[in-house]
């Protein structure tokens, strides 16, 4: 079973559905899960699509790519969300390029010791993700000017906020519904 609710497939899928089956598929021609487990409510599906690709995988996105994957990653430990890391950090991975790099940071991020790997910015957005994710009543105006004075813009710390508050979202949303990768193919690149 890859979710606690029941997931239609696309045999079964109306015309509503259908087309938001088709909106929702991956590079891979798939649906991974944690779009499918909308299927009840097709509206919601496209919601989240639109959401997801504007926050992850717009062209207009500053943050490097690898460092996006790896602040969906490490959020996702933080919420302790198997299902998104085990996609997104595949996804980091595959984008450092480097596997002894990405081991040191896999394990920085298990650890939730960011601090291990970065420095600069690259640690300020993770403390940002990390108090914005485990103490959002906690935020103050400080950690904005945290990130100013790393070296981001407004628009660069836009952009990370809308990535981390995503993946709150869909953490919450997968692990309140059960759903799993079973019959998911992992990663968003191709192999």
């Amino acid at each position: 079973m890859a979710a606690w609710i029941e997931m239609i497939g696309d045999a079964e899928a109306g015309p509503a559905l259908r087309a938001a089956l088709d909106n929702a598929r991956t590079p891979h021609g798939t649906v991974d899960n944690v779009m499918r487990v909308h299927s009840l409510r097709p509206n919601t599906m496209n919601g989240h699509v639109v959401l997801y690709r504007a926050a992850l995988h717009d062209d207009a996105n500053t943050l490097p790519t690898w460092l996006q994957e790896t602040i969906s990653s490490y959020v996702s430990v933080l919420n302790d969300c198997a299902y998104s890391f085990a996609n997104h950090w595949k996804n980091a991975a595959h984008l450092i390029g480097d596997a002894a790099r990405a081991a040191q940071i896999e394990a920085a991020i298990r650890a939730r010791s960011p601090q291990d790997v970065f420095d600069g910015a690259e640690l300020a957005l993770m403390r940002y993700a990390e108090k914005l994710t485990v103490a959002p009543d906690e935020m103050k105006e400080a950690d904005v000017i945290a990130l100013r004075d790393a070296g981001l813009d407004d628009g660069t710390i836009l952009e990370a906020n809308q990535i981390i508050c995503y993946f709150n979202y869909v953490n919450r949303s997968i692990n309140g519904l059960g759903v799993t990768t079973e019959g998911d193919v992992i990663g968003y690149y191709a192999d």
